[in-house]
Parts: C-alpha cells; structure tokens; sequence
C-alpha cells in the first residue's frame, strides 16, 4: 500500500516569499502554505502575535503533523504564542536577517560590530512598499517627506519628517545576496537608495541552510523551538533567544 507523506503547515513572513517557495519544492513532506503580509511587524508585537495566533488556531483545525513558523521572535511580536493541538516549530531566532545568514551567531557578530546597518533582500526589496511601509502602517502619519512639507510647510515638514523618520539612526545598507537558482539580483536598486540617502552599501554573502533545514529538516534543539499543545514561546533573553512557558 502506497504510503502517504505527512502534511506540514507552513506559516510564513512574506519577505521569505522566493526562498520559502524554492525549499518547499524539495521537502520530502507535502507543505501547505500560508503567507503573511511584510507590514505585519510593523503593527506592533500584540497585533502581529494576534494575527499570526489566528493563523495557528486555525491550522489546529487539520490534520497536519506539525506547523512551521517561518519568523522569529520580531521584536515579540511571537512571543505568548500558543498551540493548543499540533506541535509548532519555530527557529531560535532574534529576526528574519537571521534566517539570511545562517546562524544567530554571525547575526549578533554582525548586528555588534555594524551598528546603523539596514539590511535588504529579495524579499524585503519585493514585497510591500520598502521602508516607506512603517509610516503607512502607522495611522495619521503621512508615508512622505512631499506630503509632511505639503501639509506643515517647508521648515517644519522636514523637522517632523526628520524627527519621525523610522531610518533616522542608520547609515548603511547590506545587500544579502543568497545563491539560489532563479532569485532576481536586485543589488542596483538597493544601491540606488543607499545613494539617495547618502548611505555606505555593502554586499553580505547570505546562507540559507537555517531555513532549509526549517522547511526540509533536521530541525535540532539547539536551533529550533518545538512548542508542544498547551505550552507557550517565551523569550529568554539569553542565547538560546525564545523556550516554551
């Protein structure tokens, strides 16, 4: 009797979009997908958790094996997150640049010894409106410095513009080029605006395994969180970054 693969549910950022995509073509398992707005973390951890504790809720509802996560702790924003039937797993990770480089480890070397760097990929380039997307989320707060000078006047739209400027304190953009066949190199356009705004641009090699192995397998302990029904993901504020409550 032919034996059916086990059914994973998949819940990922879309800023993971072509990535998620491109592994979840090899898995040996049979991925249902389900993928979420960029904007998300900009809502804020209570809403961003309660978004994506609806997406788990309702994948409870079937018959899946387990349910992957494919985020990170996002400024909390998955923090108190529950399973109340089918095991979720999720990586230990502090953000998503995380899962573009390989490891927490080069991550915090990194995000230590370059502070002021914003960091692009395919997906961040892509999906949703770039950096302009935390004004549009953010009600009563214009999405341009046109529209604040539009409004308050020349002198005083800038110095507002400056002063609510979520990019105010970065200076740099790193490109993460990962090598997977058919990703779009979209190292010019990242270029383009480290100029526009004066930034230093540089290209980081990413790496991909911890995403594949999220998606593909093997997901060990000491990388991954598997939150068993009824317990919740914690952060630890230590290396091991999220435990279960």
């Amino acid at each position: 009797m032919h034996k059916e693969p086990p059914r994973v549910g998949l819940i990922a950022c879309e800023i993971f979009f072509r990535e998620v995509a491109y592994f979840a073509a090899r898995s040996p398992e049979v991925l249902d997908i389900v993928f979420l707005p960029k904007g998300l973390h900009d809502l804020g951890g209570a809403k961003m958790r309660e978004r994506l504790q609806v997406e788990i809720d309702r994948l409870n509802e079937k018959d899946y094996s387990k349910i992957l996560l494919a985020y990170a702790l996002c400024n909390n924003g998955t923090a108190g997150l529950t399973t109340r039937r089918t095991p979720v797993v999720i990586p230990r990770a502090h953000d998503c640049i995380t899962l573009f480089l390989g490891s927490r480890q080069r991550y915090g070397e990194y995000f230590f010894n370059h502070p002021g760097t914003y960091f692009h990929t395919t997906g961040w380039l892509e999906r949703g409106k770039g950096e302009a997307q935390a004004f549009g989320s953010q009600p009563g707060v214009e999405s341009s410095l046109e529209a604040f000078i539009e409004k308050y006047g020349e002198e005083n739209g800038r110095y507002l513009w400056k002063m609510l400027d979520p990019l105010k304190h970065y200076h740099k953009i790193a490109y993460i080029h990962l090598s997977l066949s058919g990703l779009p190199d979209l190292r010019k356009q990242s270029q383009a605006m480290a100029q526009e705004r004066g930034w230093q641009w540089e290209q980081l090699e990413g790496d991909s395994r911890l995403l594949e192995r999220l998606i593909c397998g093997p997901q060990d302990e000491e990388d991954f969180l598997v939150l068993h029904p009824g317990a919740t993901i914690v952060p630890t504020h230590n290396a091991k970054v999220i435990d279960k409550g």
